[in-house]
Order: C-alpha cells, then structure tokens, then sequence
C-alpha cells in the first residue's frame, strides 16, 4: 500500500512533523476555539514536548526517522498453457521466414559483380570514325584494366543524343562532311562544280529541317589535283575539321592515295567524282560507295556505239588518256570493251590491249604534242578517239587535231567537265565544238524532267547566276542519296548504322531515270549511262548509244 509522502511510515508508527513556528507570529497561534486536531504531537506517547523553540528553514520531525524496508514483490501471476503456445508458435514463423530469405539473398549477393572502381578524371571521348587504334581503352587514361575489360552497358546505344559518346563532326545541331579536290590548278572547274552541287543538295535538306533536326555542312580542301597533296588534305578534313565522313572527292589518282587513308580511319567515302575500279572492288569496301556508273561500263557503252551504230572497226578505236591511274582506267575499259565485242579472240588480253593504241599526256598540263605527233604516225587510219582527259586538255587536243583530220569523231567520259569542255570549245569557234560527244552518269541538264528542274531552281536559289551543269547535277545527285541513309539511319548516327543503311537501300527513286539500289555485294547506286553531243550552238543533246 502507498503512504502519503507527507507521512512516511516507521517501526514505531506514523512520525508527526511539528508546525514551522516562532514567538513573534501571531498567525500561527492556535484558536482556542477551534477543535483539538487529532494529530497532534502529544497524542503520540513518544512525542517531545513542546515550547517557544523556534523551528527554522522546514519542518522536520521531532524524532529520529527511521523506515522499513519495502515489502517482497507479489508472485507474477502464471501465464496460460495458451498464451505459451501462441508464443512459441510466433517464434517458430520468424525463424522459417528469416532462414528463407537468408537462402534467397546470400547466393545473390556473392553473385554480383564488383563494380568497377571510379575514376575521378574524365574519361577519354573515343570517336565512332576513328581508328580502332584510337579506340582502345588506355590505362593511361585512367581506366582501370578491369574496367576495360567489361562489356559496355545496353544502355550507351539507346541514350539521349548527346548523352552517349560523342561521334566525330556530329552535335545535336549539326553534320559536318568533307570533300577534298581540285580548288585551284587546271582542272579547278570540276572541284569548284562538285562543290557546288552537294552544297545546293545541302541547302535545299536544310532548308527543309535537315535531317534529324540537324544542318547538313561541306568543309572542302584543296588539293589541286595532285595525289602528293591529297593525303594532307585528308589529313585536315579528318584531324582539324573534324568531319563525319567524305563526299564528293574529286579524281582518281587522288582516290588512290586517299582511299587507305579512309579505310584506316574507318571513315565513310561516298559518293567520289572518278569511275575508277579502285573505288570498286570485289567485294566492295565497306565504306565507299559510290553513286555514278564506273569507267568500265562508259567505255563498254561508248565502244558499242561505235562499233555498231557508227560502223567503225575496233582496231580503228585510239585513246587519248591522262597518264595516271585515271587514264589507265579509261584505257582498261576500253581494251575490255574491245576483247568482249571480239569474242576474246585474239591472243589474250596483252595482245589484244597492244592492238589499241593509246595517246598520252601528263597530269595537270595541256602538253598534247607527243599524242598528236603519235595518231600522225599511226599505220592504221583512226576514225575514232576514246578521250580520258580532263577539259582543256581534251580541248588543246581537238584543237590541233581537228584539221588534221576532219572526219574524226571525239568522244569523252563524264569526268572530262562536259560544260568547261564546252565552253572551251566554242572559245576556239563552233567547227571544234559541233559533233563532240560525252557520255554522263546523269541526266541532260538540258531536259525538263522532275530531277533537273528541282536542281535548276535550287542553283538559282542558292547560286545565282550559276549555270546547270553535269559535274554540279552529279554532286546534287549524291548528296541527295547520301541524305536519304542518313534519314533511314535515325537520329542516333554513327558510321557503322549509316553503312549498315545504305547497304539496305533498295529501288529509291531519286527521279534520275533508273532505281537506286546497294547491297553488301554492290556499293554502286546506278549503272546507267546517258549520251549526249554537242551541237554548234555548244549545247549538249541526247544521242541513243543503243
């Protein structure tokens, strides 16, 4: 039982306190009248008595206090068989679920693997176009030899534009592309000529949106058309522009140099203004495509032509040929053309190609002399010459030729520059322009099909006062393709997708005339070949090569 804290409890009974008191307080003297109070002191046989002490600071006791301990603890009372039950049984399903999910996380915890430590410093970018030399992982950027060794994360293929690794001359706005040729020297019309044509493609995708919500820009470099200057050209666009990819490079020996450096890098290459077969082997490199028919099937078209609708036998066939790896081309069609309409009779090609003769000249010079002073020595009549030129060369020729012999009939590849061909003519007065015919990789600028007419409106869009030509038409032609991978790639693009695209593309009609098609076996868009002949006014009009 509970005491009052006023009256603690004692061996010898309740202890009484006595009042704070002093002489001099009336307030504490007693009434008379009131009733005695039942606790008071003297009641208590063990009380002290009392007098005038004066009590100070609180009361106290006037005995000695003394307490007993406190009584034992009442027995807890005993707990149901029940409620024991209950108990044990609670203790029981904590234990099977703790020991299941020991099972369950402990194997899965010693399965996963470490992640790999982080490195404060920023890691390397590592372009898609760059060589695989490049690529690697260097533990002296900071990677740890581990860390290089797993494989990346699924999620570096699907990240946000702009969020996964950069790609070299791709941003969130913008597609920068190269293109090294001829800008200065004698054969400058046709660099300047491809310039303008894919930047006026560019302009019009541009215009549009561009692609992906990206603007498509050509960086050219000049290389004058000497292959001694290519492969710093190359060098410039790749390293110091930055450029995604080449297009539209000009000429074959300029290709030669060109094309290891590309492969090396692993750049795209499409779209280069040369037939060669270097550009075409079989099977195809992966990263050049091309869109224009090769030398071989001009030559093959144009010896047709001549054989069988102009009546000229094959021995009776020169040609006229830059001395380089373009001429050779063009020579090589020729000598195939020539086996094939001969049924591969006659010795095997060496003797067959021996039987051809081949007038020369040397890159970048209109030194014809020695070509013009060996058709004067030939023993067989030639009715018929075969040109792979460049425009003022192919001009200086016809020029010291064309009285000599008046019923010769000139004819040129599409690489020749066919409107500066022109245009030099008629310099020298229409006899030495009439009747001279050029085979094209496009159609007639002259003609008024859905193609030409888009392509005359946007040169004058974006070039005013530029004249429709075949070189521009081309490179208008390839970068409209080109555009066209680039929009079936999707807007996460790198050179790999891009290829991978372009190698799907099947019968896209571009409006030239004739479906374009590649495929991991055929990296040439178009295989057709259109004629044309200039009359005396120095336009070109089409001609059946059939």
């Amino acid at each position: 039982m509970s005491n009052s804290p006023e009256q603690p409890t004692g061996t010898d009974g309740p202890l009484r306190y006595a009042p704070r008191r002093t002489h001099d307080d009336p307030r504490q003297s007693r009434d008379p009248s009131a009733p005695p109070s039942t606790k008071s002191t003297a009641s208590h046989p063990d009380a002290e008595p009392t007098g005038d002490n004066v009590f100070r600071d609180r009361p106290f006791p006037v005995r000695e206090m003394r307490f007993s301990p406190p009584p034992p603890p009442s027995p807890a009372p005993t707990r149901g068989r029940f409620a024991a039950l209950r108990d044990l049984a609670t203790l029981s399903i904590v234990a099977i679920v703790s020991s299941s999910l020991v099972a369950l996380i402990y194997p899965w915890l010693f399965s996963r693997q470490p992640d790999p430590p982080r490195v404060n410093s920023p890691a390397p970018q590592v372009a898609v176009n760059e060589s695989p030399g490049a690529a690697r992982i260097d533990e002296r950027a900071g990677v740890p030899p581990v860390a290089a060794s797993l494989p990346a994360p699924s999620a570096a293929v699907t990240t946000p534009r702009g969020a996964g690794p950069a790609v070299r001359g791709v941003t969130d706005t913008e597609i920068r592309f190269g293109m090294a040729g001829p800008l200065s020297g004698s054969a400058r019309e046709l660099g300047r000529q491809m310039k303008l044509g894919i930047d006026t493609a560019f302009g019009v995708i541009n215009a549009a949106g561009g692609v992906h919500g990206r603007q498509l820009k050509l960086v050219a470099a000049d290389d004058g058309y000497e292959p001694t200057r290519t492969v710093q050209a190359m060098k410039q666009l790749f390293e110091k522009d930055q450029v995604f990819g080449i297009v539209g490079n000009v000429g074959t020996p300029t290709a030669t140099v060109a094309l290891p450096y590309v492969l090396e890098q692993r750049m795209l290459f499409f779209g280069a203004f040369t037939g060669a077969g270097i550009l075409r082997r079989d099977p195809p490199d992966r990263y050049v495509f091309n869109y224009r028919a090769s030398y071989a099937e001009e030559t093959d078209a144009v010896v047709r032509y001549l054989v069988k609708v102009r009546r000229i036998r094959p021995e009776q066939i020169a040609v006229f040929a830059q001395q380089d790896s373009y001429g050779d081309a063009g020579f090589a069609g020729v000598a195939r053309a020539v086996r094939a309409l001969r049924g591969g009779v006659g010795g095997g090609a060496a003797a067959s190609d021996a039987t051809i003769l081949r007038l020369n000249y040397k890159r970048n010079t209109i030194d014809v002399d020695e070509a013009v002073a060996a058709l004067r020595l030939s023993k067989t009549p030639i009715k018929a010459v075969i040109m792979v030129p460049t425009y003022r060369a192919a001009a200086k020729f016809i020029e010291k030729t064309r009285d000599l012999f008046p019923g010769m009939i000139y004819t040129n590849v599409s690489f020749v520059g066919s409107t500066a061909l022109a245009q030099e003519l008629m310099l020298l007065g229409p006899r030495f322009a009439e009747g001279v015919i050029v085979t094209q990789v496009v159609p007639p600028t002259e003609g008024y099909s859905s193609l030409v007419i888009e392509y005359k409106n946007a040169l004058a869009k974006y070039f005013p006062g530029e004249a429709a030509d075949y070189v521009s038409l081309e490179g208008y032609v390839g970068a409209g393709l080109l555009a066209e991978g680039l929009k079936r790639t999707g807007p996460e693009l790198d050179t790999e997708k891009l290829v991978d695209t372009l190698e799907s593309l099947r019968q896209v009609d571009i409006g030239v005339g004739t479906p374009l098609t590649f495929g991991r076996t055929d990296h040439q868009g178009s295989h057709k070949v259109w004629g044309t002949q200039l009359d005396q006014a120095g336009h070109y009009q089409p001609i059946d090569l059939q």
